[in-house]
């Protein structure tokens, strides 16, 4: 359930899940008016849904209505996944998860001891932030247009960064001070068809910048990457590793996320 949902390739993913592991998943997608969430929830859990994952813009409002919530949806205040259980919605946010798979195990890029710089504070970046800081990097800056958003994404994230040993910082999109080894854009600007929002000197040579989107429209960022000498990868790999997270949660398999993965490049390659 997402706006725009139409470039979506979860329900690919979902039913290529089902076919290898041989549960019976039937999975789709449904564009939402921004002010119908909560009507639209009630009518699927009504039809006989099972469960759904959230994305833009929703994730917050996601995360107001559910029963309970998982400790990671809890600190995240954002929720990419509901379940519907016993007349209960029960939140979860697989989105960080899916994150640091993808960066550390499809692209090799170890987080440990690195300093990762995160555009946005919104329900994106929200989910990421607290898998980011478990991967042990040795600073995190959250930038965002809105400095008071990403402080207050901050502070609810300052008790898990001192325990873990990582420096964490809010900062302005235009006041972004050193270098970075990862450069992860959760902003809404390549959805929009926006520009790069930060400038090409907090990439440090040979830098992984990472755009949370895929297919076209992560195109301008990842040009950017390679103009500025970084790596460019975009998010197709988050989606495909959240989603399996997902389709373990409801059904108790972890699906082949890398051969899924693997394929679905090929298919949108055609």
């Amino acid at each position: 359930m997402g706006n725009p949902v139409d470039h979506s390739k979860s329900p690919w993913i979902h039913a290529r899940f089902a076919q290898l592991t041989g549960e019976p998943v039937e999975y789709g997608k449904r564009l939402i008016a921004l002010d119908e969430f909560l009507p639209a929830v009630r009518a699927f859990i009504a039809e006989g849904g099972k469960g759904c994952n959230i994305t833009v813009p929703f994730k917050f409002q996601a995360a107001a209505l559910v029963t309970s919530r998982s400790d990671r949806a809890a600190l995240a205040e954002a929720c990419n996944i509901l379940t519907f259980r016993d007349g209960r919605i029960l939140g979860d946010n697989t989105d960080g998860i899916g994150f640091v798979a993808d960066v550390e195990r499809n692209a090799a890029v170890p987080l440990a001891g690195r300093d990762v710089l995160l555009l946005g504070a919104g329900g994106a970046a929200a989910g990421v932030l607290g898998p980011v800081l478990e991967a042990g990097p040795r600073r995190v800056v959250v930038a965002n247009r809105t400095v008071a958003k990403a402080q207050a994404l901050v502070d609810r994230h300052a008790a898990l960064a001192g325990s873990l040993g990582v420096q964490l910082q809010a900062s302005g999109l235009d006041g972004v001070a050193g270098t970075f080894d990862v450069v992860v854009n959760g902003t809404a600007s390549s959805l929009s068809g926006g520009g790069v929002p930060v400038d090409a000197r907090v990439l440090k040579p040979g830098a992984l910048a990472y755009d949370m989107m895929y297919g076209p429209a992560a195109e301008g960022f990842l040009q950017w990457a390679r103009n500025h000498g970084a790596t460019g990868r975009d998010g197709l790999g988050m989606l495909v590793e959240q989603a399996a997270e997902a389709f373990r949660i409801w059904r108790g398999v972890r699906p082949p996320s890398a051969q899924v993965l693997a394929e679905l490049r090929q298919e949108l390659a055609r």
